[in-house]
């Protein structure tokens, strides 16, 4: 495509009209979104109204814009994330059952932590993470299984850091993360008290396609009280099922 004065092809440009929307920011105007994607606002306005038009973004009666349905459509037009999340969820329903505690499904995407899927008990404690909401890959339970089995290069580059810590608790040392991330992949399993609220431990383990890659994780958010042995059963449990379903799906 052709490309902007910048060097910028219109494709990119698009998706950094696209990226500024997030879960806590739904709606916009389009003077906003020029304004958070810095591009300049005859440009965006001009962008905004081609998306609009395609379907891509939506616009009400206010003239404020928000992410299209077609968007939602094209996106989950075989989306392997789609197809996990379908096999995943009898077995995250169990676990959510039987804990009343948060249930999440998490992948590995563009070097951070993606939540595809969560269910929640509405007693179940506090909890920060929503669908399609991101945390970095050091700091949550989901996050460090996915780092923990992921390529080597992936574990230098963010064990090079800059580490944010999300929470106090949070391992912001590399040396410590290492030695974390090895028993990661010793144990199968992450328990993470504290890592992104002080009232809530995370745990979390791999979900692999067949006995090979890891291609999710499955995590629980529990009381930072709460004893994490049953927790981590249901897990393992709930891992081997969606890994079956997984190869049965693709037999």
């Amino acid at each position: 495509m052709a490309n902007s004065p910048s060097g910028e092809s219109v494709t990119e440009r698009i998706v950094r009209v696209l990226e500024t929307f997030g879960t806590d920011r739904t709606v916009q105007t389009a003077a906003e979104i020029g304004r958070r994607a810095g591009l300049p606002s005859s440009t965006a306005h001009r962008m905004v109204a081609e998306l609009v038009d395609c379907g891509l973004l939506d616009r009400d009666e206010e003239q404020r814009v928000r992410l299209g349905m077609r968007l939602w459509e094209l996106a989950l037009r075989g989306s392997r994330a789609l197809r996990l999340r379908q096999a995943a969820l009898p077995f995250m329903e169990h676990v959510q059952a039987r804990l009343r505690e948060h249930t999440q499904l998490a992948v590995l995407e563009n070097d951070e932590t993606l939540f595809i899927e969560r269910l929640s008990h509405p007693h179940a404690g506090a909890n920060i993470t929503r669908i399609a909401g991101r945390l970095p890959l050091h700091a949550s339970s989901s996050g460090l299984v996915l780092l923990a089995h992921g390529p080597e290069d992936l574990r230098e580059r963010v064990l090079a850091g800059p580490l944010a810590a999300v929470s106090p608790e949070t391992v912001t040392d590399p040396a410590r993360l290492r030695r974390l991330l090895a028993g990661v992949r010793r144990d199968g399993v992450v328990v993470a008290p504290g890592t992104v609220e002080a009232v809530s431990t995370g745990v979390a383990v791999p979900v692999r396609e067949g006995r090979g890659e890891v291609i999710a994780a499955l995590s629980v958010v529990l009381p930072r009280a709460m004893p994490t042995g049953r927790a981590v059963e249901e897990l393992r449990a709930a891992a081997a099922g969606i890994s079956a379903a997984i190869g049965a799906h693709r037999s």
